[in-house]
């Protein structure tokens, strides 16, 4: 578990299937990251659990902890296709402009930074979403290349392991 001054972060579970479909099914979160059935949710869920197993790590909930309250999910996905580890992050329309979504990516790149031995961790941003845009660069991405993913183009950001202190 992953906490923050406000935000408690786990690895998402298959008892998480409605609060995963909920979030997934409103238009506006949606938009950029698509929808899921139950079904597609339940499998998406079973290979995030499959991911922790196997690698380690993978997306979690983010949940307040003033709460409990379950808005969103945040984390670092691997991606076989690109050999690369991704943080995504995604969260209810509600839970916008309060900076969750700065403060749960941060945490997460700073655990996958002291427990992975990955270089870089990217960040793949859909045209449009200036909001994500604002998120990656305030955690110091920075753009890498143009790419797909699932059929969408994306803007892939980069932020590199910082340098060890000397």
């Amino acid at each position: 578990m992953i906490e923050t001054e406000r935000l408690s972060l786990r690895p998402l579970r298959v008892e998480d299937l409605d609060a995963f479909v909920a979030l997934h099914e409103d238009a506006s979160v949606n938009r950029f990251v698509g929808s899921y059935s139950r079904r597609e949710a339940l499998e998406r869920l079973e290979l995030i659990a499959r991911q922790w197993a196997e690698r380690g790590h993978g997306l979690c909930a983010v949940d307040l902890k003033s709460s409990g309250e379950f808005i969103g999910r945040c984390g670092l996905h691997f991606w076989e296709v690109f050999d690369e580890v991704e943080l995504g992050w995604t969260l209810k329309a509600d839970a916008w402009g309060h900076g969750y979504a700065t403060e749960a990516a941060r945490a997460c790149v700073e655990w996958g930074f002291e427990n992975l031995d990955s270089d870089y961790f990217t960040a793949m941003i859909r045209p449009g979403n200036t909001a994500s845009v604002r998120v990656a660069e305030k955690l110091g991405f920075a753009p890498l290349r143009e790419d797909e993913l699932l059929g969408n183009p994306v803007t892939v950001y980069s932020l590199a392991r910082p340098a060890a202190s000397m």
